[in-house]
């Protein structure tokens, strides 16, 4: 009598299967890239992640940096009520801080795109050129280069002294409550190096034909820069735009420099952040210093997605035919 062989039964095909066979390679090929990515991510939870988290609960507290931690005492929302309707400095630190960042980034984005522009052309020396407009913004916002400044445009500075070759009168430029913002400004707009680069590298990439095409045409200078320059620029234009104006908000050494850490004279140099370093680490006010913290991270949220949803009428992309 024959007897049939024996088969094995079919393996299992299924989801459970698949997950199983798949899904353990896939974790084991992914392992060494999370342990390589661990100390980053270690970073991010214990330097960035952590902090913001506990800055967040004490924004609705009383607390000062001198207590233990668990003695501050919970008190809602009263840190934002206070700085928006019984705290005049903040409303002055905003007003200074719009005022910094509406006139000096513009005035630093054209001269970064005007002076590209120049070095953009051919000629001898140009790399030296470039390197020099750069080397201020490679001291970005030092205290040295704020000592420097401060220096240069006090009463018996490097300017005053230039001015006084034309006979004209100069003045405590950085004690004078009338000039001390525009020469934090001034600060600003001659660290202009890391736009001007980003623009050179946006110019590169503007085809040559488009300018000769304007010219056999009769286009003057003015209008190949309007027509062709600007637009085709104008993804750089808004790149350097979104983090420049971020900077310019977060600005805080060379003011803090300049007046020696108090946000004079006059309170005409108290920037935002000025403002919250003196409330958190002057005053120890951390539970107030905290809820400024979370409004201005909020503001800075607030005006780049104005800059992103606006952007779409005057940023023009070109296309894969390159059209």
């Amino acid at each position: 009598m024959h007897t049939p062989a024996r088969t094995e039964p079919p393996a299992p095909r299924g989801p459970a299967a698949t997950r199983r066979g798949p899904g353990r390679v896939r974790r084991r090929e992914n392992l060494p890239g999370y342990l390589f990515l661990s100390p980053w991510l270690l970073g991010l939870t214990a330097i960035t992640a952590v902090p913001m988290l506990l800055s967040l609960y004490l924004s609705f507290t009383d607390y000062d940096v001198l207590t233990p931690l668990s003695e501050a005492r919970w008190v809602g929302w009263a840190n934002y009520e206070r700085m928006f309707t019984s705290d005049p400095s903040y409303w002055h630190a905003v007003r200074v801080t719009v005022t910094f960042a509406l006139i000096a980034v513009p005035l630093k984005l054209a001269a970064a795109l005007g002076v590209a522009l120049l070095l953009n052309r051919a000629f001898r020396g140009v790399g030296l050129f470039r390197g020099l407009f750069y080397l201020p913004s490679l001291l970005g916002g030092s205290v040295a280069l704020a000592i420097v400044w401060v220096s240069m445009f006090n009463r018996d500075g490097a300017f005053n002294s230039l001015l006084a070759l034309f006979g004209i009168q100069g003045a405590p430029w950085v004690n004078d409550p009338k000039w001390a913002l525009e020469t934090l400004m001034l600060l600003a707009i001659w660290q202009f190096g890391a736009p001007m680069v980003i623009f050179l590298a946006g110019l590169k990439q503007v085809p040559a034909e488009l300018y000769e095409a304007a010219s056999v045409d009769g286009a003057g200078a003015w209008r190949r820069f309007a027509h062709i320059t600007l637009p085709m620029l104008s993804p750089v234009i808004f790149f350097n735009l979104v983090l420049e104006t971020i900077h310019g908000f977060q600005g805080f050494t060379s003011a803090f420099v300049l007046s020696n850490g108090t946000g004079g004279p006059v309170d005409s140099t108290l920037m935002y952040t000025l403002n919250l370093y003196i409330n958190g680490f002057v005053r120890l006010d951390m539970g107030y210093a905290s809820a400024m913290a979370w409004v201005f991270l909020l503001a800075i949220g607030l005006i780049t997605v104005v800059l992103f949803r606006t952007g779409r009428f005057w940023v023009h992309y070109s296309d894969s035919e390159g059209h």
